[in-house]
């Protein structure tokens, strides 16, 4: 591949050349990691390690557009791992990778180490939660790689127990995601505090205006890359069945065990915009008959591994959560993946659809949806190019009639099976009382009951009808590809402070300066305990006593509600629609 020139080349498009088929030893790897790449089982390099990896072993900064599933890791981690060299001693951090949530910062690691075993690299992940002693130790032993969480990196950069002296390059890993969850501020810190000549490497799903500002102001001519990207992300993984069923919210718990009853997941995410939501739902699923697990931003560090531990292994099948708890979550076993609610930001749905699918195997994506939210469907769909099929919720007699095809299909398992003959002294005991027909039945029953066939006489109300009717196309609602437009204000106007980014809404939280309160806080809280993106949040006043934040009008009452057991920097406090005297 040639290199670019640099030529009015600040923040341009870089297209990638789809057609090549060379595998990693074209790319200009080290021999170590060719060897580990093989024993991992990698054959022929993702696009976007294809487009990126040569780039960036050039020193190039980039900003990579790319979903979740598309290879990232090994994009980036390649090439620092490239630069390691093999000295004695106690060596200092030569990479420093970003991400928003703790169990990404692990998986990353684990990457890493996988990659650059034959290096002998020394990678370390820091994230609130942990506990920072061990962080301290690992620290002061040296370290070639850190993966951290924005918060936990100030710290030790407060700290001065992580080194930047040396720092070769800085990755922002699912930027957009850090963004939206406060941590702006933090970033721009950290990156001021990197020496000026690192290479900067930015991936992020979607690019909106503060990432541009980020890579204008700390990337120097960065190229840019897209890959995988919204509607062609899904455009090349029909393997994906789409379904949406439109549902009452009074139904929706019901609904989905009846819709989990016939689609029998091997294993699959439920996405829900609530920790109360989350664990509600988990216990319900119990009941059910399921093993469920919850993961939200509320548990321990050691609860979530547990948790995690426990679905790689299959133990459990069900897995609920957030989006912020579930960010850089891959499972190899998943299936199906579940929209307990329809996500505000069409980006987010295909986030996390891009779970599935992968590696040329079938997925299903399932949305259950309210019939007010046909508007956020539309947005989805302009935004994928795609149609999410509208059925309706399974009646009594589907749920019968899978039960009777599963009973079925593990009946046939048996009779294929070349041990029966040792059971023919329970047919010879009971033959002549009760005859093989009777006998049969008797077995099939057993057999239907140890399945998990449940008895479940209730019909869920079908809310399809309303939901189509209103599907077609209006000319009136703009989309952009980024997001809904939101620009028109409530009064029609564009006064500053009047409200929401949508128009109109705000919220009063009874917290404020003298709590030490930052917007980022406040932000983040917001997004983490509801279905907003940060996107969607401000603008934020914040006086002594309490803060004013805007939200979209139409979402403030059921935020409020949300809003009602969450914290503050760790204090609960009132929340509440503010009106103006």
């Amino acid at each position: 591949m040639s290199e670019p020139t640099t030529d009015d080349a600040a923040d341009r498009d870089h297209t990638p050349d789809h057609t090549e088929t060379d595998g990693f030893a074209e790319l200009g790897l080290r021999p170590e990691l060719l060897a580990a790449l093989t024993r991992l089982g990698y054959e022929e390099p993702t696009p976007i390690q294809r487009e990126t990896i040569p780039l960036l072993l050039q020193g190039r900064d980039l900003v990579g557009q790319a979903a979740t599933g598309t290879g990232k890791t090994a994009a980036f981690a390649l090439p620092i791992l490239q630069r390691l060299e093999q000295t004695g001693g106690r060596p200092e951090p030569i990479a420093l990778i970003l991400v928003p949530t703790r169990e990404l910062a692990v998986q990353v690691s684990e990457a890493m180490y996988k990659y650059g075993r034959d290096l002998g690299a020394r990678v370390l992940p820091i994230y609130g939660g942990q506990p920072i002693g061990r962080q301290l130790q690992a620290l002061s032993g040296g370290v070639h790689v850190v993966v951290a969480t924005p918060g936990r990196a100030l710290d030790h950069i407060a700290r001065k127990t992580l080194p930047l002296d040396k720092i070769e390059m800085v990755v922002l890993d699912e930027a957009d995601e850090m963004l939206d969850m406060g941590f702006a501020e933090d970033i721009e810190a950290i990156l001021d505090a990197t020496p000026k000549t690192r290479q900067t490497v930015l991936f992020s799903a979607t690019i909106p205006p503060r990432i541009h500002a980020i890579s204008k102001r700390h990337l120097r001519d960065p190229l840019k890359i897209q890959i995988g990207l919204g509607s062609s992300s899904l455009a090349h993984t029909p393997r994906i069945r789409q379904v949406a069923y439109v549902v009452q919210r009074a139904h929706k718990a019901a609904a989905l065990g009846r819709i989990l009853d016939v689609e029998t997941p091997a294993a699959a995410i439920v996405f829900c915009r609530t920790r109360d939501e989350v664990d509600q739902l988990t216990e319900t699923m119990n009941g059910r008959g399921y093993r469920a697990e919850a993961l939200h931003g509320g548990m321990s560090q050691e609860q979530r591994d547990r948790v995690m531990s426990r679905v790689r292994s299959g133990t459990a099948e069900l897995l609920m959560a957030t989006d912020v708890a579930a960010r850089g979550l891959d499972i190899d076993s998943l299936t199906h993946v579940v929209n307990y609610d329809v996500p505000s930001a069409p980006e987010a749905y295909v986030h996390r659809i891009g779970r599935v699918g992968r590696a040329g195997r079938e997925g299903v994506a399932i949305t259950l949806a309210e019939p007010r939210e046909q508007r956020l469907l539309s947005n989805i769909e302009r935004l994928t190019k795609r149609k999410i099929a509208i059925e309706k919720v399974p009646t009594v007699a589907d749920l019968r009639a899978k039960q009777i095809e599963t009973t079925i299909a593990t009946l046939r398992d048996a009779l294929q099976s070349d041990d029966l003959q040792k059971y023919a002294a329970v047919i010879d005991a009971l033959a002549d009382e009760f005859g093989i027909d009777q006998l049969a039945l008797a077995a099939v029953k057993l057999v239907h009951a140890a399945g998990g066939a449940t008895v479940d006489e209730r019909e869920i109300p079908d809310a399809s009808q309303r939901i189509e009717r209103e599907r077609a196309p209006r000319a009136e609602t703009k989309y952009s590809g980024d997001k809904p437009d939101r620009s028109r204000s409530a009064s029609g106007g564009s006064r500053s402070g009047a409200g929401g980014k949508d128009g109109g809404g705000r919220l009063y939280i009874g917290v404020g300066r003298k709590d030490g309160v930052r917007p980022q806080d406040l932000v983040g809280a917001i997004a983490n305990e509801t279905n907003l993106t940060g996107r969607e949040i401000g603008p934020i006043k914040i006086a002594e006593h309490f803060s004013i934040v805007g939200v979209p009008d139409d979402s403030v009452e059921e935020v409020v509600s949300l809003l009602r057991s969450a914290k503050f920097k760790g204090k609960k406090t009132t929340v509440r629609r503010y009106v103006e005297n």
